[in-house]
């Protein structure tokens, strides 16, 4: 089980998170967010992989952000229909060719979950994405602070991995550990739940959270 902290913003915690060896840090690029990060992103470990988080961006935007800060993955958190990640793969094939990127970023597609979900909206998804995401619906595009209903996640009919958000903290460590081995969770996504203010993460509940999901899961 991979673990990925997102929201990031501000340099000093980005490198104190990363120095707990996450596997992903996310990166939110969405003005009407209170976690929109804008740089400078300072030096990490090559081991963890970093996530831009968009909402309903343009093609031309995600391409630009991702070839300047070196992002290794996409995160499409609005409404973007599978039209458009076919778009913004040719995008990113095109500039991989061009040389202004070096690699193709992996891409996970978000899906807001409250209370029911038709599992059917993933089906365009599929052959296009390399991940899911399974998220908290709320106010906000992300971020909300509580969790959705997981026995929904019984009915997944895909073998497509997928990280698992919404309002996770501590007290879901329980109920993770007796998450059905048969569904391909990638990662556990955190984020508001170990925050002293939104994108400042308190490092010391992401280093007991970390510790105790290795336990858990261990790699």
């Amino acid at each position: 089980m991979k673990l990925k902290v997102c929201g990031m913003k501000y340099p000093d915690n980005i490198l104190k998170v990363g120095s707990l060896q996450p596997d992903y840090l996310g990166f939110i690029f969405y003005e009407k967010s209170p976690r929109n990060f804008t740089g400078p992103l300072p030096e990490v470990s090559e081991s963890i992989k970093k996530i831009g988080v968009f909402v309903n961006a343009t093609t031309e935007e995600v391409t630009d952000k991702v070839s300047q800060f070196n992002l290794n993955g996409i995160q499409l958190h609005g409404s973007e229909p599978a039209e458009y990640i076919k778009e913004l793969k040719l995008k990113l094939q095109q500039s991989v060719q061009s040389g202004a990127l070096s690699n193709l970023p992996f891409i996970i597609k978000v899906f807001s979950v409250k209370d029911h979900f038709d599992f059917s909206t993933l089906n365009t998804y599929e052959p296009l994405v390399d991940y899911f995401l399974f998220d908290t619906k709320g106010v906000y595009a992300g971020g909300n602070g509580f969790t959705f209903n997981w026995e929904l996640l019984k009915a997944y009919p895909s073998k497509k991995p997928f990280f698992l958000s919404g309002g996770i903290g501590i007290a879901q460590l329980e109920a993770i550990e007796k998450i059905d081995p048969n569904l391909p969770v990638h990662a556990i996504d955190i984020n508001s739940q170990f925050e002293q203010e939104a994108g400042l993460k308190n490092s010391t509940l992401v280093k007991e959270f970390k510790s105790k999901l290795d336990e858990i899961y261990p790699r």
